[in-house]
């Protein structure tokens, strides 16, 4: 098997960058966006914030590494190290297979190349690229500095939403990520990439830090097991512009959303905990949540209807509410999820304007074998469409009266909301309800002295 690593000992100077590409947002924040909280300010922009130099393309990028793999490698019981700038630990660049066992891998050296790090994995500590199936276990990676994603899998479509990528892969099991930096999400995808993780432990702190990450171009990541928690503003357990999947994982965000999903992507969580304090609104958000689904408008994320798909396991929502659609058009269903909602507003779901503009506020929400408690607000602009099978029960009430986290009204009416009941699923009134259309048997709603208004007319 043959083996080239080339060592690289001095310092890179910054790289130099084309602007004014389609793939930059613009925005003038150093560190990078992540959709609904991962960044920074201003009108229009997403509140991850992307930004600072760069987003131009792959091919413009002077990309070096510590050690560099282009060809297949097997590296073993190594400890590598990189303190400079735009430079990553280890930088793959090749379409064959590489291994990389009980490897110790240490970055540090801020780069303020901006959405090259977001979208093309500057400044990683592992970078895969080039159509490479790069397979880690047993390895302990750790950054410390601005923008250095921990695990990177960028599959080369230039940061093409909606693009085929060109086989990259990432197969990474029972191993440590560790991210101090802003914008250093722990395993990121983008441009087509694949990533498949086993049993990881990870955790990142810094703003813009998703522990599960992935930027403009998306990509497919696959998680089974494992404990993923982030802590900084802006960062999500989980922050999808791809197809995510994640199954028996514990999930914690100690300062934002649970997860984001941004347009037109999607995540599904099979018997995963998942848990999230948010307490502090970031960029444009107005609204504390513990699942965002919305649309920035960014560029990062085609336009399109959002899915969040979650079935057994458990939803701890610590503070905001539960749910928040806005911007975007999303399909939530829920199976046999234990929520428990610690917020003393108790809102299930808010879907209504908040800082974005240029999409609907749009949601479908299918529960099936499910109990879902607290209110549903639905602002005067927008719709939703709730779903109760399968012996399901709804205990609260539709309201249009919003108020968001900096005490403004959002809304004082209802806008178009179906609630559809099966045969065998409930409704127990905690309030009056303003809908627009009901499908089902008024029998099974049980009005607690409540009343349910279809179009200002009383049905029960």
């Amino acid at each position: 098997m043959k083996k080239l690593i080339c060592i690289i000992l001095s310092a890179l100077l910054m790289i130099s960058v084309i602007s004014g590409c389609s793939n930059s947002t613009g925005s003038s924040s150093g560190t990078q966006k992540q959709g609904s909280h991962e960044g920074s300010v201003g009108p229009g922009k997403p509140p991850e914030g992307h930004g600072g130099p760069g987003g131009s393309s792959s091919g413009d990028i002077e990309y070096s590494g510590a050690v560099e793999i282009t060809e297949e490698t097997e590296l073993k019981d190594e400890e590598i190290s990189s303190s400079s700038s735009d430079e990553s630990a280890i930088l793959i660049s090749s379409s064959d297979e590489v291994s990389i066992e009980n490897v110790k891998v240490e970055k540090s050296g801020d780069s303020d190349g901006g959405d090259n790090c977001n979208f093309y994995g500057l400044n990683a500590g592992i970078l895969v690229k080039g159509g490479s199936v790069t397979t880690i276990s047993g390895s302990t990676i750790t950054t410390d500095a601005e923008g250095a994603n921990g695990v990177f899998s960028y599959g080369g479509n230039g940061g093409k939403n909606g693009g085929e990528g060109d086989g990259t892969t990432v197969v990474i099991r029972d191993s440590t990520i560790t991210t101090t930096g802003n914008g250093s999400g722990g395993i990121m995808t983008t441009g087509g990439g694949i990533t498949y993780a086993y049993d990881l432990t990870v955790t990142t702190g810094g703003r813009s830090s998703a522990a599960i990450r992935t930027d403009r171009g998306g990509g497919q990541v696959y998680v089974d097991g494992g404990t993923y928690t982030s802590n900084g503003l802006g960062s999500p357990a989980i922050y999808s512009t791809a197809e995510i999947h994640v199954a028996n994982a514990t999930l914690v965000s100690n300062l934002s959303e649970g997860v984001c999903i941004e347009g037109l992507n999607s995540i599904e969580l099979t018997d995963c905990d998942l848990t999230a304090s948010n307490t502090k609104c970031n960029g444009n958000a107005t609204f504390l949540d513990t699942i965002m689904i919305y649309q920035s408008m960014s560029g990062d994320a085609d336009s399109g209807t959002s899915s969040f798909t979650m079935t057994g396991g458990s939803l701890t929502s610590k503070s905001g509410h539960v749910f928040h659609v806005t911007n975007t058009s999303a399909v939530i269903t829920l199976k046999g999820v234990s929520i428990i909602n610690e917020d003393s507003d108790n809102v299930l779901i808010s879907v209504c304007d908040d800082g974005w503009s240029g999409g609907e506020n749009t949601a479908t929400f299918i529960a099936g074998s499910q109990e879902l408690k607290g209110a549903v607000l639905v602002g005067d602009d927008s719709t939703l469409n709730l779903e109760l099978t399968e012996g399901s029960t709804f205990e609260g009430y539709v309201s249009g009266e919003i108020v968001n986290a900096k005490g403004e009204t959002v809304s004082t009416e209802a806008g178009t909301v179906k609630v559809t009941l099966d045969s065998t699923s409930k409704w127990i009134l905690t309030g009056d309800s303003y809908i627009t259309e009901f499908e089902g048997d008024t029998s099974n709603i049980i009005t607690n002295g409540f009343t349910v208004y279809v179009n200002g007319k009383a049905i029960v």
